[in-house]
């Protein structure tokens, strides 16, 4: 039962997770990778088929958003570099 409480856990957090705004959200999906997959992996958890599906999407959901928040944060970071150098002059 611990690992099934250990999962329900898991999925409620991600649910909430999927709320936050951008920079939180990467932020808690690192914190919660790290907490629910660092040391176990997808297939560890014990989920109904429901439950199963929402986890299903979800995570590949949020793997979708942190490719496009990384590409923002990126293209952040490069007109940056182009405004301090035109500061610099």
């Amino acid at each position: 039962m611990e690992r099934g409480n250990w999962s329900i856990n898991a999925l409620k957090e991600l649910t909430y997770i999927d709320t936050l705004d951008s920079y939180e959200r990467a932020d808690a999906l690192v914190r919660w990778n790290n907490k629910y997959l660092a040391e176990n992996q997808i297939s560890d958890f014990e989920l109904d088929q429901d439950g199963f599906k929402k986890l299903y999407e979800l995570f590949y959901k949020n793997i979708n958003f942190l490719k496009e928040h990384k590409e923002k944060t990126r293209k952040d970071m490069v007109e940056n570099r182009k405004l301090r150098k035109f500061l610099k002059h």
